[in-house]
């Protein structure tokens, strides 16, 4: 009952209000809350502070900046914002606000690419059959995923697919740049209450042990130093019987890619996936290949579960 009242009485203000409306539809750091809201920092930091003490927000920290979601488990957040009017004029005007500022940073994540002559999606740039490789993945994956981690997920593609079969969805990517875009598509595509994006390194994932159902890594292992200590890690957050999908490049003999694209390895075997996995616990249950410019090899493995040997 005391959590209940503290959540009750953290919700009962005004601009506490219309930040757990802004936050349930997208993560936003809180210069964009500032200027969606009209007020100084200063004050919103008071009122984030308390939502976040009462378990109704999420603090992420990225880089500089810090980003604020409605927390997982805050039903009842969610329970007081079905009840407010979606034609509020107030509330309309701050979505208005955010959705503008929200169109502004994918606009520079966008111009950042075109200058830096970065790919957006290198499946696409290398001229790969995407289709094809995006319905292997989804038939490799469960019918329902639960908590689904994508490693590496770019601009949130992979999110945007899997959103109707989870109940939760996290992709962590590296460059903000690219997770600007993904936060763009899920809120335009109103999937941001279900799917989140944060910053993070592959080979130190912000989550416990055990938190994720399935596990995507796609397109990501070849330009990893160490893949084996990467697959380690996705093991790590899996849940035992969960399934890890990994998306990569068959062996091949293409040198510009690792002169010029930055890739590390050329390509990955059956065997050496096999190995790293099961170092780490896992055991691959399936792999097949996607043909094309360059084959695309996609592996499912499964964690062994308390009863199995690792």
């Amino acid at each position: 009952m005391d959590e209940i009242l503290a959540q009750l009485r953290a919700a009962a203000e005004p601009t506490r209000l219309r930040l757990l409306a802004l936050c349930a539809r997208g993560a936003l750091c809180v210069t964009d809350l500032c200027a969606a809201l009209g007020q100084s920092q200063p004050r919103l930091s008071r009122h984030l502070k308390l939502l976040v003490e009462a378990g109704l927000l999420e603090r992420v920290p990225e880089g500089s900046n810090v980003y604020f979601s409605l927390a997982p488990r805050a039903a009842l957040a969610r329970s007081i914002l079905a009840r407010l009017a979606e034609d509020d004029p107030l509330l309309a005007a701050d979505r208005r606000a955010a959705a503008r500022l929200v169109a502004e940073r994918v606009r520079a994540a966008s111009d950042a690419f075109r200058r830096d002559g970065v790919d957006w999606d290198e499946a696409g740039a290398l001229g790969l059959p995407t289709a094809r490789i995006e319905a292997a993945l989804l038939d490799a994956l469960p019918p329902r995923a639960g908590r689904l981690l994508d490693i590496g997920s770019g601009t949130g593609r992979l999110l945007e697919l899997v959103a109707p079969r989870c109940d939760a969805a996290v992709g962590v990517d590296a460059s903000r740049d690219m997770l600007a875009l993904a936060r763009g598509r899920l809120a335009e595509k109103g999937l941001a209450d279900r799917c989140t994006v944060r910053q993070a390194d592959l080979y130190r994932l912000p989550f416990p042990d055990r938190s994720f159902d399935a596990v995507t890594i796609q397109m990501v292992l070849h330009f990893a130093e160490d893949p084996a200590a990467a697959l380690a890690e996705a093991t790590r957050v899996l849940a035992p019987g969960g399934v890890l999908v990994i998306v990569d490049l068959a062996p091949h003999g293409r040198a510009d890619l690792l002169e010029r694209g930055a890739h590390r390895h050329p390509g990955f075997d059956d065997a050496a996936l096999a190995g790293w996995l099961g170092a780490a616990g896992c055991a691959v249950s399936a792999a097949r290949e996607v043909a094309g410019p360059l084959n695309v090899r996609l592996w499912s493995a499964q964690r062994a579960t308390a009863a199995q040997p690792a």
